[in-house]
């Protein structure tokens, strides 16, 4: 069984016999597993960077923002909206199959084995948003923002994790994706509570009743993946109208595809995790990061309050998760609550917790959502979340390469030294 993200779909896994099945084998083999997926968003950021500083900017803009010439949603009206609202409630539904499967039959099945992973992401969310309030109290309008800095962007994490080899005990891997699961299951909770706007009953009674219907098909043994398909695009169209924001529809779908064996022994919920996770990773998100990564870089940082959202976000990201995730995993152990990953020294565990600070995707998505009548703020925004990041990456895997090298000895430090 498939025991994390996309990043540990060998593509043999993959069914062969529907053509999205054939593309998803495919990417997964052109980009070569997870160091590819993260490889990739890093080269499609930098795309998108050096598009938004360039002479062809305005062009890079116009593609995603200027209105298309028909749209069969009225409320998606241009390439942008269409990627943040449709394109991304399938990496939501995608999550959601993750957290399902995890909850009911994984890593989080169990209260012993979900005990620190839990309390970890919970710290590596709060902190965040606890340091991002406290750089920005002069500015109360900035206060929407308290969540961008508070998520972790999995596929660039992982990415650097698979760069550094071997050299790093799998346990230690296994919490990230666990850590991962639990902050996405968040982002999501606070995407439904903190960024839903005025409410429109109607719509929401709909979209209870598409899903009731669902969860009736599951409660009947339907093992069928076109029904559950044709219900899922029903519920994000519903709730895109309600006022919660459509991605949540992508989560809520996910949990009505059952898990269990059907007579073949083939679980519904495993094979579409098995075919779309590829096609998220490789095709989803680095869309996503293209339309969403080009920022016009400054050539002076900004001055007063206006530099107050940037350095909350990047403070948040790089000290916020750091502090709150190393801290959550020593109190753990210190107190007998949990044990920290098996094998993983201290020095491990912290530049894991600095790698937890890359929150590319998910902090650029939550952006718009704080900011969505302003589009200066967002910009602010995102140089916080990709300087942030940035130093996040570039931090955490010089401690970890760090740390693998003094656990091999060719720092000519004696290993007993670091770790226990």
């Amino acid at each position: 069984m498939n025991n994390g993200k996309f990043c540990l779909i060998h593509p043999d896994m993959i069914e062969r016999r529907h053509p999205i099945s054939l593309f998803a084998k495919s990417v997964v083999r052109l980009f070569g597993g997870e160091a590819g997926a993260g490889l990739l968003l890093i080269a499609v950021a930098l795309i998108a960077l050096v598009l938004a500083n360039s002479p062809w900017a305005a062009a890079y803009h116009d593609v995603f923002d200027h209105p298309l010439p028909w749209t069969p949603v009225a409320k998606l009206s241009n390439l942008h909206l269409w990627i943040n609202d449709a394109l991304m409630a399938a990496f939501f539904f995608i999550i959601g199959l993750e957290i399902k499967r995890e909850v009911l039959d994984g890593e989080l099945a169990h209260p012993a084995q979900r005990r620190l992973p839990v309390l970890a992401a919970a710290m590596g969310m709060a902190v965040p948003a606890l340091v991002f309030l406290w750089v920005t109290r002069d500015v109360p309008a900035l206060a929407r923002g308290w969540a961008i800095p508070a998520a972790t962007d999995i596929a660039f994490a992982v990415g650097v994790i698979a760069l550094l080899g071997k050299g790093l005990p799998p346990s230690l891997r296994l919490f990230l994706l666990t850590v991962a699961i639990v902050d996405d299951l968040g982002a999501v909770v606070i995407i439904a509570l903190a960024y839903t706007a005025g409410l429109d009953t109607a719509w929401l009674a709909a979209a209870g009743g598409v899903l009731l219907g669902m969860a009736a098909l599951n409660r009947f043994g339907v093992k069928h993946g076109l029904p559950y398909a044709i219900g899922s695009l029903a519920l994000w169209l519903c709730v895109l109208h309600s006022g919660v924001h459509a991605t949540v529809a992508g989560v809520l779908a996910a949990m009505t595809v059952p898990l269990a064996l059907d007579r073949q022994g083939e679980s519904l919920l495993l094979r579409m995790e098995h075919v779309l996770a590829p096609i998220s990773a490789y095709v989803v998100v680095p869309v996503f990061g293209l339309a969403n990564a080009g920022v016009a870089i400054p050539l002076a940082l900004p001055q007063g309050p206006a530099l107050a959202l940037p350095l909350g976000i990047a403070l948040g990201l790089l000290l916020g998760k750091t502090v709150g995730i190393f801290g959550a995993v020593f109190w753990a152990e210190r107190s007998g609550f949990a044990q920290r990953p098996a094998g993983a020294s201290w020095l491990q565990v912290l530049g894991l917790s600095a790698l937890c600070g890359i929150g590319f995707t998910m902090s650029l998505f939550i952006a718009q959502l704080a900011f969505p009548a302003s589009p200066d703020l967002v910009e602010d925004a995102k140089l916080g979340v990709l300087g942030g990041s940035l130093l996040a990456g570039l931090i955490g895997y010089a401690v970890l390469r760090t740390s693998s090298r003094i656990k091999s000895g060719k720092t000519g430090l004696p290993a007993a030294d670091v770790g226990h």
